[in-house]
């Protein structure tokens, strides 16, 4: 990259250069013919040398203090010409300070101060002017107002240029910004769903295994129940048996069946949620929506609800994000039940209709033994999880004791205002 001096230099170097041209341009333009001269430049003690001078050295500090560098270059040339020293590029300081001022000003103010100037110069060169001889040369006078103007309408133009580059670069620069904040809101949104995703299906698949596990232990610590059931001890008066007239089922290798499949299905889900992460898709199971509540249930009644399922058969399309939230809420409130109440007796309805898909989950309360359990009103993230997935498709969410047990009652709009169906 070439060296570039810095600024103070650079404005050193243009102010002796002006000073020069000036200086030696207009002594070049009298010396072959001194007779035109009113009056020489070494008149009022080398007045008219000093002004030159004092016209072009100005520029030197043209960007620190531009309306002052200005004033006194215009002050330089009113007094230079209303004396009538000799004319020649004694202009070109007035012209880098007329520039200076529109570049480096404000617009408005600045070519207020750069318009008064060339307002007051103007009339003022004129009058200066007006017993030129030749005539002819009062084209110079008009030359200098015209390039007075030029400049500063050259100097306002490079101004403009940079403010709508810098303009364009702060728009730039905040679009990226914005680009970057609805990135993070994106990234926060996917976690905060999967991490939805990751509590319902393992809170739901724990509190089964927990009761299943207890149902097991208890068997096991009774000991024989097995044996007694394998000779047809234990049927009950209501012939107790299985359904084809063998030997009851024992209690503890269902329990570890019901274990083992709601492991499984835990796992496949945790599979196709955290799969998400790594945007693959090698055939991982869908989305659990409204056509998967009936399977939800049955493992909520191996579990030991009591469960009523009012649900539509077959299940109406809904939106995949709608329907996956409908499951995840019945799924979470039945977890809640069986980690409050224990085993009772649910309802679960679901309700669809043109506009949204309606779910109630209520339940009778805990039965006499798991009467000193938790209050189920006790709030968790569990409701505030499902109060969630219903805020952002647009619906609402109530969850609250009601008669002896509590409710959960939910609506999922089928289209709401800014759901992706994910």
């Amino acid at each position: 990259m070439p060296y570039r001096p810095p600024a103070w230099a650079q404005d050193v170097l243009l102010a002796l250069f002006v000073t020069v041209m000036q200086v030696q341009g207009t002594v070049s333009r009298t010396h072959g013919d001194p007779e035109s001269v009113q009056r020489p430049l070494t008149d009022l003690g080398n007045l008219g040398y000093l002004l030159l001078i004092a016209g072009g050295a100005v520029v030197a500090v043209r960007r620190h203090r531009p309306v002052a560098v200005f004033a006194m270059a215009a002050l330089s040339s009113l007094i230079y010409y209303a004396l009538d020293f000799p004319d020649g590029p004694g202009w070109l300081g007035l012209f880098v300070a007329l520039y200076t001022v529109t570049a480096l000003g404000d617009g408005r103010r600045s070519l207020l101060i750069a318009g008064t100037g060339i307002a007051v110069l103007a009339p003022a060169w004129l009058i200066a002017a007006a017993d030129i001889e030749p005539q002819a040369a009062i084209g110079w006078v008009f030359f200098r107002i015209g390039a007075s103007v030029m400049s500063a309408a050259l100097g306002e133009s490079v101004r403009t240029r940079k403010v709508i580059a810098a303009e364009a670069v702060e728009r730039a620069e905040l679009a990226e910004r914005t680009r970057e904040r609805e990135a993070r809101a994106r990234v926060d949104e996917e976690r905060l769903r999967i991490a939805r995703e990751v509590h319902d299906t393992v809170a739901h698949a724990i509190a089964v295994i927990n009761v299943q596990a207890g149902v097991t232990a208890h068997v096991l610590a009774r000991g024989g129940v097995s044996g007694a059931a394998a000779d047809g001890s234990v049927a009950g008066a209501g012939g107790g048996g299985s359904p084809d007239g063998g030997p009851p089922p024992d209690p503890a290798r269902q329990a570890l069946e019901i274990i083992e499949q709601t492991s499984s299905r835990a796992l496949r889900e945790m599979r196709t949620i955290l799969g998400v992460l790594h945007g693959a898709e090698d055939g991982r199971a869908p989305h659990p929506g409204l056509g998967e509540i009936g399977e939800l249930t049955t493992a909520a009644r191996a579990a030991g609800l009591d469960v009523d399922l009012r649900a539509p058969s077959p299940p109406p399309a809904v939106p995949t994000a709608v329907g996956s939230a409908a499951y995840r809420i019945v799924q979470e409130s039945i977890t809640n039940v069986i980690r409050h109440a224990g085993p009772t007796r649910v309802t679960v309805a679901v309700d669809c209709d043109a506009d949204a898909v309606r779910i109630r989950v209520t339940d009778d309360g805990p039965r006499e033994e798991h009467a000193g359990g938790p209050d189920p009103g006790e709030p968790g993230r569990g409701i505030s999880g499902m109060r969630e997935r219903c805020r952002l498709l647009g619906g609402d969410l109530d969850a609250r004791p009601a008669g002896g047990g509590f409710a959960v009652t939910a609506r999922l709009p089928l289209a709401p205002a800014g759901a992706v169906d994910a």
